[in-house]
């Protein structure tokens, strides 16, 4: 009976620990939005739901940030992010920031280009558009890093 009492200890120690690694292992993700622009709140609702710490801002002019993320011509959305080295811009889903965090590759960052619908934040009925998340390199080059 000891024992059993012991394993369960155990085994629920390990799992709060593990809630709590997941927790404090995401970073913050910085977001420069305008302040008129819902479906941007919305993307930042989508990556709060997936455990996110997101600062928001509304800004005038988010072309400023587009600039600082080294935005590749016709790559831009309507908000523009920031989390550890990387940029991120649009409507990407926080399982590709995840990846991408994760996997650690060289790029300058991801962006989902335009708007497209049914991506997060632009899931506003049941159109669902097929779109893709490019990576990016701060010289310009891009590569689909995963479709949807």
């Amino acid at each position: 009976m000891k024992t059993l009492k012991a394993f369960f200890a155990a085994t629920t120690l390990m799992l709060v620990s593990l809630q709590g690694f997941a927790a404090q292992s995401l970073p913050t993700i910085t977001v420069f939005k305008s302040p008129t622009c819902g479906c941007c709140t919305g993307w930042v609702k989508h990556l709060e739901e997936n455990r996110f710490k997101v600062k928001s801002f509304n800004v005038d002019d988010v072309t400023v940030y587009k600039k600082e993320a080294d935005l590749p011509y016709g790559m831009g959305s309507c908000h523009t992010a920031f989390v550890g080295d990387y940029a991120v811009e649009g409507h990407v889903p926080a399982a590709d920031i995840k990846r991408m965090l994760s996997e650690k590759p060289a790029i300058r960052g991801l962006t989902v280009p335009g708007m497209p619908m049914g991506s997060p934040g632009m899931d506003f009925g049941p159109q669902k558009d097929a779109y893709k998340t490019y990576s990016y390199t701060e010289d310009g080059q891009t590569q689909v890093f995963a479709s949807h």
